[in-house]
This record gives C-alpha cells, structure tokens and sequence, in this order.
C-alpha cells in the first residue's frame, strides 16, 4: 500500500539518475531485498514510477528497502530525506554513531539493545526487519579512524541517577561483571556448537538488554568501569557474530560499532583490536576485500607491542583473508607468512585473552585453506584442508562443517568429483545440526560449482541430501 505526498518526489528521482538504477532495477532490487526478511513483494516498474511521478510513499518497510537499494548501488548508505521519503515510519540508525562522550556511548549501546528484542517481541522481524540490507562498509570508516586515534577514554567512572531513567540507580561491583563474563564464554561456547541461530546462542541480545543495560547506566568506580564495559563490548560482539552467522548483516554491522566504542571505553586495545578484525571478516565475507585490509591492519597496528603472539597471529591471519578475497597473492602469501609465525612464537604460559581461546594451528589452516581457495589454488586448499580436519571437534561443530565444504571445493578443482561429493555429504551432515545461515551459503556455492555435472549420480545424491537444509533457508 501507498500513500500520496504532495507533487512528485524530485529526490528519488535524481538519486535514481545519480545511481543509474533504471524503475524495473529498482523495482527488482526492492523486492530481492524484502525475499531476504521473508517478505514477499511485487513491485514492478509502474510503481516505481508512482513513487517518482506521483510522489506516492510505500508502507511497511519498502521505504528503507529503497534506501538500502540505492545504497548498495552507490556504495555508502542513503537516508530516508535524501530520497524524498522521510516522512515514512521512521526506522532509526541506531547503532552506528560512534560518540566521542563515553556517556553518550552508553546511551547509544542500550538502545541498540533495548531495540533488538523490541523487535524479536514484535514477531515481524522489527527493527532488522525495516534495515533490511542495509549494510554498508562505509560505515565502519567513522568508528576505526576514531578508535586508531583515541584507544582509550580518559575515565568512566559513573554516579548514576533516577533521572537517567533505569529506576533506582545500581551500584556495579565486580562481582557484577564477572557475571557477564560467565554469560559470555557461555555464549562462545553454544555458538562455536551450535550456531548463531540456536536459541541458547540468540539468548545473548536478551542479556545484553536484562543484565548489560542496567548495569552500563548504574553507577561505578573507573576501574570496575573499565572492567565493566569491557565484559559489556565481548557480549556485543557476540551479538554481532551470531547476526553475521545468522545472515542479519545490518544488525551485525552496528553491534560491532557499539562494540568497539566499548572496548575504547574499556581501555582493551586487544579487544578493540579482535572487534575490528571481526569487522574485517565481516567486510570480507561480503566482497569487500580492499575494506577488509584496512579494518585488519588497523586491528594490527595499535597492538604492536601490546598484544600476545598469538593474538598478532589472529590479526595477520585475518589480514590474509581480506588480500585473498581482494585477488592479491603475494600480500596474502605475506600475511600468512607472518600470521604463522607469529604463532609458532605462542607459548602456553602466554597471558592471551580468554576471547581467543578458538584460535589454534587447526584454524590457522583453515582460514589459509580459505585464502587459497579465493587464491584459486587447489593443491594448497587441499594441503591446509587436510591439517584443518586432522583433528575433528565437537566443541567446533560449525568450524568442522566449513572446512568440509572448503576441502569439497578444492577436491572438486582439482578434478576429483567423487571426493568432492563425499565432502559434500559430510558438510551437509553437519550443517544439519547447527543453526548457521553462514554454513548453508557455503553448501548452495559447493552445490552451485556441481551445477556442470548435475546429472552424474553423486552429485543428484548431494543435491537431494541438501535439499531439507536448503528448505530450512528458503
């Protein structure tokens, strides 16, 4: 349903003009965009052209479908007043400013939570649901210069009062925030298990809302502040690598902002440094290599001489990843160079942080495994497969089921078809038992690289063993 405005929109027009999306491109993208939340739209070229000519306004959540559109066409997001339709409900950018006052970064963090489980409570996809595919790397340029400038706040310690508007003011102790702490490791341990998805795993927003946000507006000392927000910037990034995971781009993309604005305030340059080079994956992952780059080098560089070996390790291998995806070889061979032996110089005794506990030589070979495949070369996607999956986990079930279609992959490169199709059922075994939307687009890209021998009797077995998952997704 629409709408009218008075005259037409001149603004949607010449934004369309600018990003030369014709009215069926947009027409098209729109409803490609709101099939992702599960909503099923037809838009065609005519409305479009109501919306441009008459001035007539979508409902719902089409209006940041369009900006989300055109945004993604430009390259860096589009408000709703630049395409002439900021009087449609307002869905607020909550989540991505980056605020200088440590007071107004609190304030933005418990938003962003408060939001999201208004939004799971609606039962229409809420918030998320209206910033459908409205992530944009430009947004991560704000956050990592300000962080690279300023790691730390001077202090935060906090007196808090009725008027903030959290009830009786909380006095935090320490004790407070090793109960965030626990929930944290929790929460890393389902999800490395079980998926982003799981309901154990989509717990963490709830905590961060019920047990994170009255103690982040109570009251503390800087020393049990700094301890505070940085338990407070691990739970957030979980949420946002179980969105990523779960295929909730937008709702990942400003989890992590707000949890680097904390490890700031948390004075953590390693756990602002692990956030970034989360951004840099996540930045990766959607095709934007050179974006990836810059997030992992600066992850890198404000931890020389701060971090632990193995946490460096961690960084150049993310590094890796993003020049692999980019098509540069010798600076992915670089960084892999690097990122192992940094790690080869990892002793037990290091005092490297409890977030870092997944990181070993078997995901080192994972993740060179994966630089190789964007590489294009199988024989080293093989190699460093093979040592991946030389020691199978249950504590690492998502990872396991990756590895498996990575090393399908490389088998099926390097003309292995059986082999490939033998990986292939195991990876689809696995994703069977985990919530991981992540696992699933790896599955569809092996199914969509067997499309060429499609009728040989393997591959009909893979596709139709993958077929629950992929309906599971739809």
């Amino acid at each position: 349903m629409s709408r009218e405005q008075r005259g037409p929109n001149e603004k949607l027009g010449a934004v369309l003009a600018l990003a030369g999306i014709s009215n069926a491109g947009l027409a098209r993208r729109v409803n490609d965009l709101g099939a992702q939340r599960g909503l099923t739209l037809r838009y065609d070229k005519t409305s479009v052209a109501r919306w441009v000519s008459k001035g007539m306004v979508p409902q719902g959540a089409a209006p940041h479908l369009i900006a989300a559109a055109i945004g993604q066409k430009l390259g860096r997001p589009v408000p709703l007043h630049e395409i002439g339709l900021a009087d449609a409900d307002p869905a607020p950018e909550v989540g991505l400013a980056f605020p200088r006052d440590v007071g107004q970064a609190v304030r933005t963090a418990t938003e962003l939570y408060r939001l999201d489980l208004a939004g799971r409570r609606a039962g229409s996809g809420g918030i998320w649901q209206s910033l459908a595919g409205s992530f944009a790397v430009s947004a991560y340029a704000t956050p990592a210069s300000r962080w690279l400038i300023t790691p730390a706040d001077s202090s935060v310690a906090r007196e808090a009062s009725p008027a903030d508007g959290s009830g009786a003011p909380l006095k935090v102790g320490h004790s407070d925030v090793q109960k965030l702490r626990e929930a944290a490791e929790d929460a890393r341990r389902w999800d490395s298990k079980y998926g982003g998805g799981d309901w154990r795993s989509s717990m963490v927003p709830e905590c961060l809302r019920v047990e994170a946000a009255p103690l982040l507006l109570g009251s503390y000392s800087d020393d049990v502040g700094r301890s505070l927000f940085g338990a407070a910037a691990e739970l957030t990034r979980l949420a946002g690598w179980m969105a990523f995971d779960t295929g909730q781009q937008e709702a990942a993309q400003r989890y992590y902002i707000q949890a680097l604005r904390l490890a700031r305030a948390a004075a953590d340059v390693p756990l602002g440094g692990y956030v970034l080079a989360t951004m840099s994956l996540q930045a990766t992952y959607r095709g934007f290599g050179d974006e990836g780059v810059d997030l992992a080098q600066a992850a890198l560089e404000r931890n020389r001489g701060l971090a632990t070996a193995r946490t460096l390790s961690f960084f150049r291998l993310v590094e890796a990843r993003a020049h692999a995806r980019a098509g540069d070889a010798q600076a992915a061979g670089t960084a892999l160079k690097s990122a192992e032996s940094w790690l080869e110089r990892s002793r037990p005794g290091d005092s490297d942080p409890t977030w870092l506990g997944f990181y070993s030589y078997d995901r080192f070979a994972a993740d060179a495994a994966e630089c190789y495949r964007d590489l294009k070369a199988p024989r080293q996607v093989r190699r460093f497969t093979e040592q991946a999956l030389s020691r199978p986990t249950e504590e690492f079930v998502r990872s396991h089921g990756l590895r498996l279609v990575v090393s399908a992959v490389a088998e099926l490169e390097s003309g292995n078809l059986d082999a490939a199709c033998e990986q292939g059922v195991r990876a689809v075994e696995v994703a069977g038992r985990i919530s991981s939307a992540r696992t699933t687009e790896y599955v569809k890209d092996l199914l969509h690289r067997l499309e060429p021998y499609g009728d040989e009797p393997r591959v009909v077995e893979l596709r139709e063993r993958a077929r629950p998952l992929l309906m599971t997704t739809a």
